[in-house]
């Protein structure tokens, strides 16, 4: 399940709470993983404390850590839903603040976080409530590796490209930001150029893809969909023996088709 809503600035509690609401629906759709957008806990606040229109030291009331309470309620939540949970924060970190996303499993183990690598606002030393990450790894999930994205590290097909190359079978993007088509096509590429499936969460575009096609989508603010993934076979050498096989087997009746077309077509020239 991608989910979409607008979260209110510096309401920690409220958003979370509108959170957990949406992931109660998504349980109830019998969805197995769901994604909520960037920032979503926080309200996403740098571009306003960046434009001055939020003091920065504000960011530190809602500014998380992987121990803090509301990180705690939900892993409580993914076990109780049995259903695995993605989303955005803001992440404290040695008195820094990143762009973080986090996987916690549906037995409420956090699997794995990323820190937003590729930031649109770009990144001053001054800049400590908003830190670029350095480091992007693929995370053991129920489902298979997965790799993490971060709204605008999705226009750059390196960054696609490293949590793939380090295993990762499909990519999870958390966003607030651009929601046109352009947005759309760039995350169709990506899609394809690794051959994995996405789920994007974005404020105003949810998006699913799979075997390289658009299988959901909604351009409305609030609201959820829900699609099956297809999640490709790890690398090994049994997995490409029976890809190999299952062409191979489909192989003879096709190109016996193609033959009697292709006698038929010289015979009526």
């Amino acid at each position: 399940a991608a989910i979409s809503f607008r979260p209110k600035k510096l309401d920690l509690q409220g958003n979370a709470d509108k959170l957990e609401a949406m992931f109660r629906d998504a349980a109830r759709e019998q969805a197995q993983l769901a994604v909520g957008p960037e920032g979503v806990l926080e309200g996403y606040v740098v571009n306003d404390i960046i434009a001055g229109d939020i003091p920065a030291e504000y960011i530190n009331d809602v500014a998380v850590t992987m121990r803090s309470k509301v990180i705690t309620h939900f892993r409580n939540l993914a076990q109780e839903l049995n259903m695995c949970l993605v989303f955005g924060c803001a992440e404290k970190v040695a008195g820094d603040i990143y762009n973080c996303a986090v996987f916690i499993d549906n037995q409420g183990r956090l699997r794995g976080k990323y820190h937003k690598m590729q930031l649109a606002e770009g990144a001053h030393p001054s800049w400590w409530y908003d830190r670029p990450g350095r480091r992007s790894r693929a995370v053991d999930t129920p489902f298979g590796r997965a790799g993490f994205l971060i709204c605008n590290d999705r226009w750059n097909p390196d960054l696609a490209r490293i949590p793939v190359l380090d295993g990762a079978r499909y990519l999870i993007i958390p966003s607030y930001g651009d929601r046109d088509l352009n947005q759309d096509h760039a995350v169709l590429a990506r899609a394809r150029e690794n051959g994995v499936p996405i789920i994007e969460a974005n404020v105003g575009v949810t998006l699913i893809i799979s075997k390289g096609e658009i299988v959901a989508r909604s351009r409305k603010i609030e609201t959820m969909v829900t699609a099956t993934i297809a999640i490709p076979a790890a690398p090994s050498r049994s997995n490409r023996d029976l890809q190999e096989s299952a062409f191979l087997k489909h192989r003879g009746p096709a190109m016996k088709a193609n033959y009697r077309r292709r006698m038929q077509s010289l015979k009526q020239r």
